[in-house]
Parts: structure tokens; C-alpha cells; sequence
């Protein structure tokens, strides 16, 4: 059995995203994470060296299955950034803080693994470049599209709503539910289709 498949390595890793989620960085202690995961300190030091390095782990486990979609299937042709953003939407919407938690590492430098979140998003444009070049070479998509442009537009479209989702909640004095998500990852699905189509003359 590998490091991964440990129960006791998984359950450091989720209580360190509930508490780094919770409370800020330096406030956060390797005691709280190993007693909320029930397990033994020095577990800690085994997996994954220090408290920076699970922080480093945690981020890099919640957000490498979102970067892995864009080398799957799923992105073959445009209509997978409705399915991609239906994920996305899911994923955050049981940890909402966590696009808050890397908002403040990127804008406000708190906490450590500014270097680490910009390698691991960098990955992500990397990928999401070679994929609109594939759209573009097989026609599905404008040839004169800047990536970059494109990559803003969708970053936006998947961090916005959850980043403004209390807000929005207050505001309509409801939750915003799986439907309504859903029905968003469709609507922005077809937008960023609909902005990224062949332009006829």
C-alpha cells in the first residue's frame, strides 16, 4: 500500500482543509490538524514533512482532479467546459472557502505557497493554451482567439460565483443549491462556446 491510499493519510489531508479553511494559516497548529484527524503527530513529519508541506498537499489534492480534466476526454471539443464547470461548481461548493483561501494567497500573500499555487496554476494555463490550440486546429473554434484571453474569461466564469455565493445567497435569502449550479455550468457553458465560435464574414 502506498502513502496515499493510508486512511491516516487521508484524514490528515482533510482535516488540513478544514482547518486551514477555517482559521489562518499561522493560527492553524500541526496538533489541531492531527487530533480533529485522530491521529498521531508525527504522522505529520512521516507524509509530508511539515505544516507547509501538508498545506502544499492539501491545495495540490484539491485541485489536481479539476487540472487532470483538462487532459481527459471531457475537454475534447468546447461543449466541455459546461461539464468541466459543472465539476468545478460541485467541488467548490462543498468547500467555498477554498478559491478565498487561494485569492489570499495569490493577492494578499498570506500564508505560505505563493510560489507553489502560481506553479500549479501555471500548469493549468499551460494545458488550457494547448487545448485551445487543438480547438482552433480543428476548426471548432475563431483561429485569431488569444488563449490567454480565453483562460481570463473561464477563470472568471468558474471563480466569481463562488467567491459572491454568500453574497448572492443573502441578497435572494436562499441557498444556491446543485439545480441552480447545474443550470449556471450550462449557461456559462454555452457563453464561453458561443464567445470562442468561428467568426463568418
Amino acid at each position: 500500500m502506498n502513502d496515499k491510499q493510508d486512511p491516516v493519510y487521508a484524514r490528515l489531508l482533510k482535516a488540513a482543509l478544514e482547518c486551514f479553511l477555517a482559521d489562518e494559516y499561522h493560527k492553524v497548529t500541526t496538533r489541531m490538524i492531527a487530533d480533529k484527524a485522530g491521529a498521531n503527530i508525527s504522522m505529520i513529519r512521516y507524509y509530508f514533512g511539515n505544516k507547509e508541506g501538508l498545506y502544499e498537499e492539501m491545495i495540490r489534492e484539491t485541485l489536481k482532479p479539476l487540472l487532470d480534466l483538462f487532459d481527459g476526454s471531457m475537454m475534447s471539443n468546447v461543449g466541455g467546459f459546461a461539464e468541466f464547470l459543472r465539476l468545478y461548481y460541485d467541488t467548490m461548493r462543498k468547500h467555498p472557502e477554498f478559491p478565498k483561501l487561494i485569492l489570499k494567497i495569490l493577492a494578499l500573500n498570506q500564508g505560505p505557497g505563493r510560489r507553489f499555487v502560481l506553479q500549479l496554476l501555471e500548469r493549468g494555463r499551460t494545458s488550457g493554451v494547448r487545448k485551445v490550440e487543438e480547438f482552433k486546429a480543428g476548426g471548432q473554434i475563431d483561429a485569431a482567439l488569444n488563449p490567454d484571453v480565453v483562460r481570463m474569461s473561464f477563470v472568471s466564469l468558474a471563480m466569481t460565483p463562488i467567491l459572491l455565493k454568500d453574497i448572492v445567497e443573502e441578497q435572494l435569502g436562499e441557498q444556491l443549491d446543485e439545480t441552480f449550479f447545474n443550470e449556471l455550468a450550462a449557461f456559462n457553458g454555452r457563453l464561453l462556446a458561443a464567445g470562442m465560435a468561428v467568426q463568418r464574414s
